[in-house]
């Protein structure tokens, strides 16, 4: 049985309205507050003794794997940032952001594009650990075997209500009409696929696509394969927090990406304990981990899956989280072909990580 996946990571999690309120009560706040995280200056003298407020998309598990490397090694505290609270999902983090409950956000292009398209909310995406879009459709090998995207044709196809615009930005791509096929609303328990009630499912590579798989032979249909490459789990904060804490975020990425270099070269099995630990600590602090059981024996698995959609030869060439020029441009296009018209410069800003591998290059090689 997999994990149920998290609804709110998969898209927005805050309504129109609400997104609407949080904004006009943030300009309020922003223009009466001349309040900033403790040490989180952007003198350029770096940072010291700081704090930082960090929402986590989904669960404490192997998906916050660099995270929790950088809390047990301590390159946060070699940072200057010796408070750091990391929030469980699920969450896209948008509403957090707003409100200025959080000061970084786990999220996804979907979401932040959506919220500055339709919201005009004033977000940006400053590095994304995924490099490349998680989606999948998910059949089974022995069953519908989706493989290109002309075999969604005549098929019934398992989607959420949440990923709507994200599947239909998958048949635009491939000028196929919805009419084509037939979209069964389901949740995010893959049940009906294994049962045969659907013939694919809108799934997660890092996550039922591992879990479905452990079990018998799939096929995945990859979206970022297939005409909707976008990044995920973007490094997502405000206008404002940007502006006014440079240099407590340089801080931060730095810290992140020695974490997230340690599971490039730490042995797989030490991470799993590593996250094994997080995860337990998660369950016994009360939050939604205690509702999922032990560790999914398929934790290692998931892992490796996940180096393969964060590592690439541009993230090899140019360090992790970076974005490049044209996948910037890919991922407005794919956000476009879903019904979010956004440009390149509002919803990314990747000059902190520039400045962070321009004074430390040795941090480009993530590998060795």
């Amino acid at each position: 049985m997999s994990l149920a996946h998290r609804p709110a990571r998969r898209a927005r999690r805050a309504a129109a309205l609400t997104i609407a309120t949080l904004l006009s009560a943030a300009t309020l706040a922003a223009c009466g507050s001349d309040d900033e995280p403790s040490g989180s200056g952007s003198d350029g003298e770096g940072v010291s003794d700081a704090s930082i407020t960090v929402q986590y998309s989904w669960i404490k598990n192997e998906e916050f794997a660099g995270e929790f490397y950088a809390t047990e090694k301590g390159y946060y505290d070699e940072a200057g940032i010796t408070d750091v609270t990391a929030i469980a999902g699920p969450s896209t983090g948008v509403a957090e952001l707003i409100e200025g409950t959080v000061d970084v956000a786990l999220s996804d292009a979907a979401s932040i594009g959506a919220a500055i398209a339709e919201q005009d909310a004033p977000l940006k995406i400053i590095g994304a650990t995924f490099q490349k879009n998680p989606f999948t459709i998910l059949s089974l090998k022995d069953g519908a075997d989706i493989s290109t995207p002309a075999d969604l044709v005549g098929k019934k196809i398992g989607v959420q209500a949440s990923n709507e615009n994200v599947f239909n930005a998958l048949l635009n791509a491939n000028g196929i009409d919805r009419d084509d096929l037939t979209v069964v609303p389901v949740e995010f328990d893959p049940t009906p696929l294994i049962k045969g009630e659907v013939d694919g499912f809108m799934a997660y590579l890092t996550n039922e696509a591992i879990t479905v798989g452990a079990e018998q032979p799939v096929t995945n249909l990859a979206y970022a394969e297939n005409g909707v490459p976008y990044v995920a789990e973007t490094f997502s904060v405000t206008d404002q927090f940007l502006a006014e804490n440079r240099d407590l975020l340089k801080a931060f990425l730095t810290a992140e990406i020695q974490g997230w270099s340690d599971v490039f070269t730490e042995p797989t099995a030490d991470t799993v304990s590593l996250v094994e630990k997080f995860y337990n600590a998660g369950a016994d602090a009360g939050d939604l981990n205690a509702n999922f059981g032990p560790l999914p024996a398929t934790t290692a698995d998931s892992l490796e899956a996940q180096k393969e959609l964060i590592s690439t030869e541009e993230t090899e060439a140019n360090g992790l989280f970076t974005i490049s020029d044209e996948l910037k441009a890919q991922t407005v296009e794919s956000l476009a072909a879903a019904g979010w018209e956004v440009d390149v410069d509002a919803l990314f800003d990747t000059s902190i990580l520039e400045e962070i591998y321009a004074e430390n290059p040795d941090l480009v090689d993530y590998l060795s």
